[in-house]
């Protein structure tokens, strides 16, 4: 079943492009893992998405857009997939496989996208945890979730894991070749496997909610639909996993920041500080759902860094202004985090808590301290929000040459977006001032 559009040939080419856009923005992924599973080849999977993108392009101006899209697209994907494999010369004994299957499914076998939404049967699921098979490497399970999942380009990935490009489009490489040669099922595991897996699971969606709530490049602040999906994705987890504080906790903290989207970029599309935000944009109702499961979280044992991070956010949620924030008691939570995931961004944040708990100068002082510390022992010297804490700092305790200096070094290290003109706009201040 298709839907005309009324009007001239043109208005109706056109419509039916944008709408080409649209269901690949938003549905691409999906359709994707579809394809993945009746391939079974990620590579074959992502030529036949393409192939169905193209014949759309080519047919939805004509015929008129799909009553269900993204079912036409699976279909014509695996059709296409189905064509190619046929031409080859050549069948290795898993195509040939492929290809049988995919006879059968042209045959009358049920639609590929009809059970996709089904909370075990739903394919993104299924490809979140083939990607995060143990397998893989942490590394290798992330970065090719965040490719194949997500949507993220190598280089967004490359950025999250600061490393090279060409280092991360290498480890989805192999990643890929490594499912295929071990044949690794792609399945959601059975109930007493799951716990096992959560940890590379978790990683992934953790990493993919932070590219959408503060996008590493581009021009928006915010990516809703990464971070969206995330959410989406980890409250499918949580059903799976009912009892784990860290699935819990990772929920928690994606819908307590996700809570304060609305209220994170100006009418301009640029960067607003949480201390600038205008906390009744903020979505009240996910703040109360994030705070209950954060304290969920934290009635688990142990404690992980998940629930520990959703109690920090929740105390940030819940407090009506910055200077009404109970700083002390989020310096002791990241106390606690540095306890069971130590890593130079959790002290960088904790540094900024001490300077905001101990008031105006000595805590700034405090503060500085700190960050010089983490960024004189190098860990955090290619990290540009450590530069911009440290300029921050600076320009609270009035040593503006100094604070320009680091605003400097933090605009050499952001690309072009709104993060980088938050950066100029600071600099600017500076200089006026």
């Amino acid at each position: 079943m298709t839907g005309g559009v009324a009007g001239a040939p043109g208005a109706h080419a056109a419509v039916a492009h944008a709408a080409v856009e649209r269901v690949y923005r938003e549905e691409s992924r999906r359709v994707l893992a579809t394809l993945i599973r009746l391939l079974g080849d990620f590579d074959r999977a992502e030529e036949a998405l393409h192939d169905a993108v193209a014949a759309a392009v080519e047919r939805w101006p004509a015929e008129g857009v799909p009553a269900n899209p993204r079912a036409w697209l699976v279909s014509a994907g695996r059709f296409r997939a189905l064509d190619r494999l046929r031409r080859a010369r050549r069948w290795d004994d898993r195509a040939a496989a492929v290809a049988r299957a995919l006879e059968d499914a042209a045959a009358g076998a049920p639609d590929a996208a009809d059970d996709a939404d089904d909370v075990f049967g739903d394919d993104r699921l299924r490809l979140v945890f083939t990607c995060c098979h143990p397998a893989l490497g942490m590394d290798a399970r992330v970065a090719l979730t965040l490719r194949t999942v997500g949507g993220l380009t190598t280089e967004e990935i490359a950025r999250a894991f600061l490393v090279p490009a060409a280092t991360m489009a290498q480890r989805v490489v192999r990643a890929k070749a490594k499912i295929r040669l071990a044949r690794i099922p792609y399945e959601v595991p059975a109930a007493a496997e799951l716990p096992a897996r959560r940890d590379g699971v978790l990683a992934v969606l953790y990493l993919v909610f932070n590219e959408g709530y503060a996008a590493g490049s581009g021009d928006a602040v915010v990516r809703a639909d990464l971070s969206g999906e995330a959410i989406r994705l980890a409250r499918l987890l949580a059903e799976l996993l009912p009892n784990d504080a860290e699935a819990e906790g990772l929920l928690a903290l994606m819908l307590l920041h996700d809570a304060r989207r609305l209220a994170r970029a100006d009418a301009a599309g640029d960067l607003v500080l949480l201390e600038d935000q205008d906390r009744g944009r903020w979505d009240q109702a996910q703040i109360a759902e994030g705070v209950a499961r954060a304290e969920r979280a934290l009635a688990g044992r142990p404690v992980g860094p998940y629930a520990l991070q959703a109690a920090i956010a929740a105390v940030h949620a819940e407090a009506a202004s910055v200077e009404a924030t109970d700083w002390r008691q989020i310096v002791a939570l990241y106390d606690a985090l540095l306890g069971v995931r130590p890593s130079p961004v959790v002290a960088l944040n904790r540094a900024a808590a001490v300077a905001m708990a101990r008031g105006p100068g000595c805590g700034l002082e405090a503060g500085l301290a700190l960050v010089d510390r983490l960024l004189g022992d190098g860990a955090l010297g290619g990290y540009a929000p450590a530069h911009a804490a440290r300029a921050e700092l600076l320009r609270r305790i009035g040593r503006r040459v100094e604070a320009r200096g680091a605003y400097a070094a933090a605009l050499r290290l952001t690309e072009p977006g709104a993060q980088r003109r938050y950066l100029e706009r600071r600099l600017g201040a500076l200089g006026a001032e």
